[in-house]
């Protein structure tokens, strides 16, 4: 018998990028020299919102969790002896993907590449942003025009550029099920080639083109046969749409191309060494079945849920993808689950299902009326919920943290109680070389040239013509990622989506007996000894961070708990959270942080509520919070801190009240679950 050739396999990547364009240059070409054979660039929060390291809502989140990218400078620095010509690249970049993949285009020029032959991908996928990541920046209607200008360019310039990454990642870690994400997925995918042949750019010969350069970008969870099943159902009606939508007759053109990252959020404080064998879990599920197999892959760190992995960390999960495809025999067989009548079974029932939710969403009108009325939103916080009710009742498990939660101390969290040796700490002192170098680009700069190309770059966003040959001009002119954001900003606007909370149903009853129903009635006792009406709490989201899922989850339960609860979304600063406080005479002030800028934005919100006259209002902080830090807020006044190991949200709204009642001088009260 002969020996049936081995599988090519995928491209094994590292999300990685911190600190600044040096720093995460010496990070990529170590791990490139390890054998990673492709590179993801994660970008921090401002250089992804369009914002400068020098704006207000920049504070503490430079170069925290990515790379702050203000200029051509730090694009050429960035990567300073890698090819970019033999280089894969994907970059996870939504609101300025424009902006980044020009400055990428020019540093390749500088390099003297054949730009024609660039191949890598920018995300670019701006209706998950306003769903559940939360980089947003201009409303629908603009960003989806950016989508298209930029996937039009490519098609005609850098044909080998995978323009969007349509992504499903973010809508699963926002409680989506598996029917949702692949729904909401092919929907945006549909809104953005229903627009980009709208615009008249592409030739009907050419549309194969462009279908065949869209590329998506998916969560593998930790149920290994829903999500392997998952994939196959994603591939069918892909290639369902493309056919009877769009008439696509190649059926190379036709294929689902999806790159992987397994679930981050799904990641434990709690026993961190079992996400190990989670992550390996969960990449299975989109490597085993070639029919479906990812192109690319990059696992999470174990210790993500704890902080800043170091690269060791990361080693260690490229090491569990190269043990996968060159130790096992995994690539040498065709597809192993071809003809299993279980596997049949679930995927046809995927399939029915999600064709059935596209349609419906096609008849309000498609992807992006259903972001705008708030649908796409509410669905996803109330599948959340729902899942979340699952895992406090028990029903749905996770080892070490609602059950088998005995453990023995854990040596590679050795280093203390805080941990702080099993994580990467960013040094504060950065964000200021940032923002100083930022300032010297700007004063050596053709400040006549830099202009004139904005001024151009908003002429053509006020016209129709396409985007992106101003914007190169921008790039080469010396324009900072702000200049460019506020140019767009100023002719655009800018876009707040909905919260989804106010229209997301009861997750967990309030039934006699129930610990839900013992929080209310502690709510409303204490609401009578305070005679003010309703306790009122406010969720506030400080900074740049997008990830909402834990604020909106904490917003809906207490608002099931009697509270009144104000919450007004993401990226705010401490002085409006502050003068939202006041202004609404709140009992408690809720911070949600993931981003690791607590550091800096808590203390500021304390401080401006002691000269607001506030300063016993009780301030409380969750969020991915090393105890080092923890105990410092503590101790700067904050009255408690939760972390992604306290999972019970209405154990969570009994501290509050706890809080409350402390800081206005009333008794304890138990509350009996």
């Amino acid at each position: 018998m002969t020996e049936r050739q081995k599988d090519r396999p995928w491209l094994m990547r590292t999300y990685a990028g911190h600190s600044t364009a040096e720093a995460s240059n010496e990070l990529y070409r170590r791990n490139l020299a390890k054998g990673q054979t492709g590179l993801s660039v994660a970008f921090d929060l401002p250089t992804q919102t369009g914002y400068d390291p020098d704006h207000v809502l920049a504070r503490g989140e430079v170069g925290r969790v990515g790379v702050p990218v203000s200029h051509l400078g730090d694009m050429r620095r960035l990567f300073q002896d890698i090819p970019l010509e033999q280089m894969n690249t994907s970059m996870t970049i939504n609101a300025t993907a424009m902006w980044l993949l020009a400055l990428y285009e020019v540093v390749a020029e500088e390099q003297g590449a054949d730009t024609g032959k660039l191949a890598g991908t920018t995300q670019n996928d701006i209706v998950k942003e306003y769903l559940s990541r939360g980089t947003h920046v201009f409303p629908p209607g603009p960003s989806l025009r950016l989508t298209t200008d930029m996937i039009t360019y490519t098609v005609n310039n850098i044909p080998k550029w995978n323009p969007i990454n349509i992504c499903s990642y973010h809508l699963q870690e926002a409680g989506a099920t598996p029917v949702q994400e692949i729904s909401y997925a092919m929907s945006t995918a549909i809104a953005v080639l229903d627009a980009v042949f709208a615009s008249g750019q592409v030739p009907e010969d050419r549309k194969g083109e462009v279908v065949a350069r869209i590329s998506f970008f998916v969560n593998a969870g930790v149920r290994f046969v829903e999500e392997m099943c998952k994939m196959r159902a994603f591939t069918q009606i892909w290639d369902r749409i493309t056919h009877e939508r769009y008439g696509i007759e190649n059926p190379k053109q036709r294929r689902f191309r999806y790159g992987v990252q397994v679930n981050s959020l799904g990641l434990t404080e709690a026993q961190p060494e079992n996400n190990v064998q989670r992550i390996v879990l969960e990449m299975l599920a989109v490597t085993l079945s070639k029919d479906a197999r990812a192109r690319a892959v990059q696992l999470p760190a174990w210790n993500e849920a704890l902080g800043l992995p170091r690269p060791w960390d990361q080693q260690w999960s490229l090491r569990i993808q190269q043990v996968l495809a060159h130790e096992s025999d995994l690539l040498e067989y065709e597809d192993i689950f071809a003809g299993s009548h279980v596997i049949e079974a679930k995927v046809e029932a995927l399939v029915a299902d999600c064709l059935a939710e596209i349609d419906r969403i096609q008849e309000m009108g498609g992807a992006m009326a259903a972001v705008e009325s708030g649908y796409l939103k509410s669905q996803l916080v109330s599948a959340h919920a729902e899942r979340r009710a699952r895992i406090e009742s028990g029903e749905e498990k996770i080892v070490g943290v609602n059950c088998f939660e005995s453990t023995e101390p854990n040596p590679l969290t050795a280093g203390g109680e805080s941990g702080e040796s099993a994580i990467l700490t960013v040094d504060p002192a950065n964000e200021e070389r940032v923002v100083r170098a930022l300032h010297d680009w700007r004063d050596n700069r053709d400040e006549l040239r830099a202009q004139e190309a904005l001024s151009a770059l908003k002429k053509t966003a006020a016209g129709t013509a396409n985007l992106f040959p101003a914007t190169l001009e921008c790039a080469r002119a010396g324009v900072t990622t702000g200049e460019w954001a506020w140019a767009l900003r100023d002719v655009f606007g800018e876009f707040r989506a909905p919260t989804g909370v106010s229209g997301a149903p009861v997750a967990v009853t309030a039934e006699a007996g129930t610990p839900l129903a013992a929080v209310r009635e502690k709510v409303a006792r204490t609401a009578a000894e305070l005679g003010g009406g309703r306790l009122r709490l406010l969720v506030g989201k400080p900074g740049l961070d997008g990830h909402s899922n834990g604020a909106e989850q904490i917003a809906v339960r207490a608002r099931d708990a009697g509270f009144e609860v104000v919450y007004q979304g993401i990226r705010l600063t401490p002085e409006q959270i502050v003068a939202a406080a006041v202004a609404e005479d709140v009992h408690c002030v809720g911070l949600s942080i993931l981003s690791g800028s607590h550091a800096a934005l808590v203390p500021d919100v304390l401080a401006r509520l002691r000269r607001a006259g506030a300063p016993e209002l009780p301030v409380i902080v969750g969020g991915i919070i090393p105890s080092a830090d923890a105990a410092a807020l503590r101790e700067a006044g904050v009255a408690a801190v939760f972390t992604p190991k306290d999972f019970g949200i209405t154990e969570i709204i009994g501290r509050i009240v706890d809080e409350i009642r402390t800081a206005n001088k009333l008794d304890p009260m138990e509350v009996l679950a």
